[in-house]
């Protein structure tokens, strides 16, 4: 009867992960198909203007999409992956702490580009401490199982 229970377990911690890993996945793609190819919608919001802020935005959409080449195979299998779990954990540390330090370098009176890189900033916050549950469960629970 035990076995059943860890077995079952075993299943919602695994999609528990696979859910977390997709989810950030998602917005991070969402987020950098928009810039790549709506990126006057997001200039303004980096003070930036012309030829060189749309490159600048189309740039950073181009760079969301290769941090992420390394969620897929942790959404097909968390479990197989899990080096390349904590790879995406790191990844996204560096996210956080990158955009935190940032915004520490920008002066208060830059009130728009601050609130943009505070956005970042949440959802990546979200996004790590989501993904590092779901990992730590995961483990949790199939260390015990087995």
């Amino acid at each position: 009867m035990e076995k059943k229970s860890t077995d079952k377990k075993s299943t919602i911690a695994l999609w528990g992960a696979r859910l977390a890993v997709f989810v950030v996945f998602f917005g991070n793609v969402q987020c950098a198909l928009s810039f790549l190819f709506f990126p006057q919608n997001y200039a303004h919001g980096f003070e930036l203007s012309g030829v060189a802020g749309i490159a600048a935005i189309q740039g950073i959409g181009v760079a969301f999409l290769m941090w992420n080449a390394t969620y897929p195979l942790v959404i097909v299998n968390p479990l197989r992956y899990r080096i390349l779990y904590v790879v995406v954990l790191v990844q996204q540390l560096i996210g956080l702490l990158g955009e935190s330090y940032i915004l520490s370098t920008i002066d208060v009176s830059h009130l728009l580009l601050r609130e943009s890189i505070v956005r970042f900033i949440v959802f990546d916050a979200c996004g790590l401490v989501v993904m590092a549950l779901a990992f730590v469960a995961l483990l949790a629970i199939t260390k015990r199982g087995s």
